[in-house]
């Protein structure tokens, strides 16, 4: 299903949304967690050196070579099952991007899992859609991408009386501490090989 929404994606360019690029995603969100204040004064080091790492090789590894229009949010808890079939919802964060990006959220479970989840989607899609295998080299770094712009997504949103009623956790200490442990698994995690495909 995905290959045929990007078969039809890769048709035209959005007029008006963004893409996914690191001067938002990474050095602009940089910016608004370190001006929001929310990281506790305590963890203020370990947090920005850590975060000053993943930024810097996830800026290195991102070199995106085509874009297309995306969802953006590609996850199973955006797809609804009816008898008819799969329905993508939540399309706020549509935007201009490597095909990638809607099939690495796809991909759950250790290395070895994800390996094989791969395996089977790409063969599905390209049933539909070229896919170019050079891409993969972007799964980690726009997952870093992803984890420091949805910090400082919810940063900029705080005010909102819905936030902190649901995240409450993200003025919680413990909340901090476990992105500091996410980070360096992060920055771990890019400093691997990219997954191949297996056939």
């Amino acid at each position: 299903f995905l290959g045929r929404i990007h078969a039809i994606a890769a048709k035209k360019k959005f007029v008006e949304r963004p893409t996914f690029n690191r001067e938002e995603m990474l050095h602009q969100a940089q910016l608004t967690i370190e001006n929001s204040k929310f990281v506790p004064q305590s963890l203020t080091l370990p947090f920005f050196t850590i975060l000053e790492q993943v930024i810097k090789v996830a800026s290195e590894q991102y070199q995106p070579t085509s874009q297309i229009r995306l969802h953006g949010d590609c996850h199973a808890g955006n797809i609804l099952w009816t008898e008819a079939g799969p329905h993508f919802v939540d399309l706020d964060d549509c935007r201009m991007g490597p095909a990638i990006q809607d099939l690495w959220m796809m991909l759950s479970g250790d290395r070895q899992q994800q390996l094989l989840q791969l395996d089977t989607l790409i063969e599905a899609y390209e049933e539909f859609q070229p896919f170019n295998t050079n891409q993969l080299a972007l799964i980690e770094p726009l997952r870093a991408m992803r984890m420091v712009h949805y910090m400082a997504w919810l940063s900029r949103r705080w005010e909102d009386p819905a936030f902190p009623r649901a995240f409450p956790w993200f003025a919680d200490d413990k909340y901090w501490e476990g992105q500091i442990l996410a980070l360096k698994e992060q920055l771990s995690a890019m400093q691997e090989a990219p997954l191949k495909l297996g056939y």
